[in-house]
């Protein structure tokens, strides 16, 4: 009989699966906002998981998050559901995808960040070492493939990177007694009565003006992006620790370059094996001095 994965590991490869789905956010985001409107783009792919997220607690018929759960919900919801889709989307009006990889390389710094501030954690400071030098080879890779800078873009970026360091460990943190699929789905449906409207009152005044691949942009970031990768994202983040599976996000940006090369044929640069090998090695060394003692969580 196999024996089950340790709660570490399997933290680590529930973050792992959720940072291959975001690894196509931000093309399918610019994607989007290429055909359709920022706050529309923002209010659907809220509005329309949030409809899903209210039939599985339905479904499931999952307990209610208490008076206490609430309140980091909220914070949930305006971090991940709002905060960062709704400026990113702006942002990628002004900046191109590929620039925004930038501020993506920061992510985990600032995860780390509030995962000691909200989540309680200590990692060791060989731990902030290696983010240091992982985020900054991230940074300037992603600088020298190009790309004008764009003061306005470039602030919403890195508001977006703040608010959403800030509801991944939240959520990471609530996961531990509510439930990973819990968490986002709740945080969908406290969201639902403004997001809704916004969808409504954004949306194109013709529908057939808009091109299939702004609607398959869309409907990605919805499904995937705002419901299925957080399922695995806060599950992982809560058994693995908020601090090291974090630094899993140092390689998004490479599964999104090694996904152009296999499906639009795009040309791998050299210089990205040497910087995904720095990334793969500060990613191990703050797997092992970020490691958070196992955290049971409580719901399924």
């Amino acid at each position: 009989m196999r024996k089950s994965l340790d709660p570490t590991t399997d933290g680590w490869l529930c973050g792992l699966a959720g940072v291959l789905i975001f690894s196509g956010s931000l093309p399918a985001t610019r994607v989007a906002v290429l055909g359709l409107a920022p706050l529309f783009v923002t209010g659907a792919r809220a509005a329309i998981a949030g409809v899903l997220a209210v039939l599985l607690l339905a479904v499931f018929r999952a307990a209610r998050p208490g008076r206490k759960e609430i309140g980091s919900l909220v914070i949930v919801a305006l971090g991940v559901v709002v905060g960062f889709p709704l400026l990113t989307a702006f942002a990628l009006r002004h900046v191109s995808s590929a620039h925004a990889i930038v501020f993506v390389g920061l992510l985990p710094l600032a995860t780390a960040i509030f995962g000691v501030l909200r989540g309680g954690e200590r990692p060791q400071a060989a731990f902030w070492i290696f983010s240091a030098i992982g985020s900054a080879a991230v940074v300037a890779f992603a600088l020298g493939r190009g790309g004008e800078a764009s003061p306005v873009g470039d602030a919403l970026m890195l508001g977006a990177i703040v608010v959403c360091g800030l509801g991944y460990a939240e959520g990471a943190r609530l996961t531990r007694h509510l439930g990973g699929w819990q968490v986002i789905c709740w945080a969908l449906v406290i969201s639902l009565p403004v997001m809704a409207p916004l969808a409504w009152w954004t949306q194109p005044a013709s529908f057939a003006a808009v091109d299939a691949a702004a609607w398959w942009g869309l409907a990605y970031v919805t499904l995937f992006s705002m419901l299925i990768g957080f399922v695995f994202w806060y599950r992982g983040l809560a058994l693995g620790g908020i601090a090291g599976v974090g630094q899993l996000q140092l390689l998004q940006p490479f599964f999104g370059f090694v996904l152009a090369a296999v499906v639009l044929h795009e040309a791998v640069p050299p210089a990205m094996i040497g910087v995904t090998a720095v990334v793969i090695a500060c990613v191990a060394g703050a797997r092992r001095f970020g490691r958070a003692a196992p955290v049971a969580v409580t719901r399924a």
